[in-house]
């Protein structure tokens, strides 16, 4: 078992957001995924075009609940209830202990299995990218399914890029990110050896053809930085 950043123990291809992983995820994903608390405030602002007084509001795959929290936090004067989604139990037990309030809720389900009530507003912030490609199809169908028509599906994900030597290069300034962030290329290594075969990016065209399939057509790059990627499909 190998240190994989931030003192997160993983194993090779076995990546998972369990353990030790909860206690330190928000320091290890600010490290990793750039702009992350910038993407959460735009996700925030963006949701005022969509949140309603009675609105159900998802956010899938909310780890240890700080982006349902300040989505929660921003529309406190309204009765709109915001509900996280999460299949790992340690990171809702520690979502819970540290946020509460009477318009949010943190359940312990798999995303791929819940039955969503019709909602103006379903959030997947990293999150996709760890569905099995068999099942993301089917994921994207139910959000479209379960929106209401002019509801929004925000989407941010880490993206390949649409040929080999765009590849290479954004795999090499993401490296570069890292050491920079102060991770040592054995933990970078570490880390990229733990995502194989759970971390599966598609690019940003086979992301737009996943929700164009489902139904989307008004679908927008809201942010962009590398190979990191937030897209607004609106229904």
């Amino acid at each position: 078992m190998k240190d994989s950043g931030d003192g997160i123990q993983a194993q090779n291809a076995n990546w998972r957001f369990d353990g030790d992983v909860a206690e330190q995820f928000e320091t290890h994903v600010r490290k990793s995924v750039p702009l992350y608390d910038e993407g959460h405030d735009l996700i925030v602002k963006l949701s005022d075009y969509f949140v309603k007084e009675d609105s159900v509001c998802y956010e899938l795959g909310s780890s240890t609940g700080l982006l349902s929290y300040k989505l929660a936090k921003h529309h406190d004067f309204r009765s709109a209830q915001f509900i996280g989604i999460e299949k790992e139990e340690a990171m809702v037990q520690k979502a819970a202990s540290l946020y509460q309030l009477p318009n949010l809720t943190f359940l312990h389900e798999d995303v791929n299995s819940f039955d969503f009530t019709q909602s103006d507003l379903i959030v997947a912030y990293y999150t996709v990218q760890f569905i099995h490609p068999k099942l993301r199809q089917q994921l994207i169908d139910t959000i479209y399914r379960k929106l209401h028509w002019g509801g929004a599906f925000i989407m941010f994900e880490k993206v390949r890029a649409n040929d080999a030597r765009f590849q290479d290069i954004m795999t090499g300034l993401y490296t570069d990110y890292k050491l920079d962030r102060g991770y040592s290329p054995d933990e970078i290594i570490a880390k990229s050896r733990s995502l194989k075969g759970v971390l599966e990016p598609f690019s940003t065209e086979g992301n737009t053809d996943m929700l164009r399939r489902a139904g989307f057509e008004d679908i927008i790059t809201v942010q962009k930085f590398m190979n990191f990627e937030g897209f607004l499909a609106i229904k």
